[in-house]
């Protein structure tokens, strides 16, 4: 009798070759960017109200820091994607992603309620995007962009 069960050793040269796989690979580190590359097209496009997001985390000059954020994002996001300096670019998001995050989700300051509890469950996703790209990071310096 055939052992078909996921635990079978079988399934796991297959599920490690799609899951390996360059495309596969590429498809990931997009979606990891994905708010990255979304977010700054947003702001480019509509910039009044980046510049009023700016303003209301206090950033200023607005502008400035609107210009910067768009920048930023979309180079590293490039850096994370084409595997140029991929490390750098994962670890500056990384950073990024937390700073941000203790600015934008500070939950603790909210009442009880849904949007405090929504505010909670955004900070902990973003803990865990930030914990994403310094994997990615870790696995670039280790094994290198081209493995």
């Amino acid at each position: 009798m055939t052992d078909h069960s996921l635990s079978s050793n079988s399934w796991r040269p297959r599920i490690a070759g799609v899951v390996a796989a360059p495309a596969t690979r590429t498809f990931a580190l997009l979606a990891l960017c994905a708010a990255y590359i979304q977010g700054p097209l947003t702001k480019l496009f509509d910039f009044q109200s980046a510049i009023g997001e700016m303003e209301h985390f206090g950033l200023h000059p607005a502008a400035f820091f609107g210009v910067a954020v768009i920048v930023f994002e979309l180079a590293a996001s490039a850096m994370v994607v084409s595997g140029i300096l991929r490390w750098a670019g994962a670890l500056a998001l990384a950073g990024f992603t937390l700073f941000a995050t203790l600015i934008a989700l500070r939950f603790w300051e909210l009442s009880p309620g849904m949007d405090r509890m929504m505010a909670t469950n955004a900070f902990f996703e973003h803990l865990g995007l930030g914990g994403a790209f310094i994997i990615v990071a870790a696995n670039d310096l280790t094994k290198g962009a081209g493995k």
